[in-house]
């Protein structure tokens, strides 16, 4: 038995100030907001390329922004969302064209030989021994900058210091990382 998920116009229009009586979300936005990292990796999931992925997410989120007021229980919206993505996905798969041409030259190979993963792994390895080599405070400033990703506001903030204090620590961590003698051929 499933669970309907839009309802006809004339309800939506009887439903009282765009609130319906399953709304855990108040607005579009405050869905996305809240639902979006976890959506972006189902969108991941099915396509290789990360753009592609961001894009199919767009056009999901906008097919689900057109339905907003229709969709008679928000509890159900991931599954609408997920819906979306696949049926968007599949469209581009049968509309996808594959021009071929022929020519008298075979197209020269790419030069750059696909990295060593043994080697990878080894600097991946060095990298991280060097930096738990740091201090505790520099540590956690490199991490959060680097292996998470966070601007130098968000790890002032997360760790309740100045940004200015992270920008100083964080030079002085890159400087003991590029002396460190197991990085040497990095450089």
């Amino acid at each position: 038995m499933t669970t309907p998920v839009c309802t006809g116009a004339s309800r939506a229009a009887s439903a009282t100030a765009g609130h319906h009586p399953h709304t855990p979300y108040a607005s579009f936005s405050s869905y996305v907001r809240a639902r979006g990292p976890v959506l972006l990796r189902t969108a991941r999931s099915l396509t290789a390329n990360p753009c592609d992925a961001e894009d199919l997410l767009q056009t999901a989120l906008a097919k689900t922004y057109v339905a907003w007021e229709r969709i008679e229980d928000h509890r159900a919206l991931d599954g609408y969302v997920r819906r979306a993505l696949l049926n968007t996905r599949t469209s581009q798969w049968r509309k996808r064209k594959i021009d071929e041409f022929a020519c008298e030259e075979l197209p020269e190979r790419e030069a750059a030989p696909a990295p060593d993963p043994a080697e990878q792994q080894s600097l991946h390895d060095a990298m991280w021994r060097a930096v738990l080599k740091l201090p505790d405070r520099q540590r956690a400033m490199v991490v959060l900058r680097y292996y998470e990703d966070l601007s130098e506001a968000q790890t002032a903030e997360v760790l309740g210091v100045s940004i200015g204090t992270v920008k100083s620590a964080v030079s002085r961590a890159l400087g003991k990382l590029r002396e460190d003698p197991e990085l040497a051929p990095v450089r």
